[in-house]
């Protein structure tokens, strides 16, 4: 047991690096832009980051099915799988925004810009769309320490930390992963 808790601390401090190092990324990622060499382009991403995301919410709800049965060793294969496809998410989804301009929705000409015309023809869609996407963004990266941590509790055997952490972050995870394809599907329109 004391092995399992040196083990959590040190993986505790683990989650707090990857969490720091993650919300950098993402933070610089708008204003950084790295060029790609001629003739590579990730426009092929967003749909893949959907799909991961996608997936990540079926894998929770089987996650979800498994501990219900009490079956532990089926619900812990789950969430490592739904942990894989988020680190496939967010790998790709950083690569893709360093690299490429941002899509902004409602701009149908693709200038980068909104003009009046393009914000009068997508009208109160935008507002929805950016109340999910915000809510997306928020909480994801509020929930990233908080994902991590519960899964280490599960890791290392503290099984009713882990217990009582998941029963709140597992739907903050789910709704993570359900608004992201919602939000790229509402996007797709305005992908050059």
């Amino acid at each position: 047991m004391q092995k399992n808790l040196q083990l959590a601390k040190q993986l505790n401090v683990a989650a707090w690096i990857i969490t720091a190092v993650v919300l950098l990324l993402v933070g610089l990622m708008r204003r950084v832009k790295i060029p790609l060499p001629e003739g590579v382009d990730f426009g092929f991403l967003p749909p893949f980051h959907a799909t991961m995301n996608a997936l990540t919410a079926v894998v929770l709800l089987v996650a979800l099915y498994f501990i219900k049965q009490k079956n532990v060793k089926a619900h812990r294969r789950a969430i490592f799988t739904a942990m894989a496809f988020s680190v496939l998410f967010l790998l790709s989804y950083v690569a893709y925004h360093f690299t490429t301009p941002e899509t902004i929705f409602g701009d149908l000409n693709h200038d980068g810009q909104l003009s009046a015309e393009e914000l009068a023809a997508v009208g109160s869609t935008r507002t929805v769309y950016l109340v999910i996407l915000l809510s997306h963004i928020v909480l994801a990266a509020v929930s990233l320490p908080f994902i991590l941590f519960t899964f280490i509790r599960g890791y290392t055997g503290q099984v009713e930390r882990h217990k009582k952490m998941a029963r709140w972050v597992w739907p903050v995870w789910f709704y993570v992963a359900v608004t992201g394809p919602v939000a790229y599907f509402m996007l797709m329109p305005y992908y050059p």
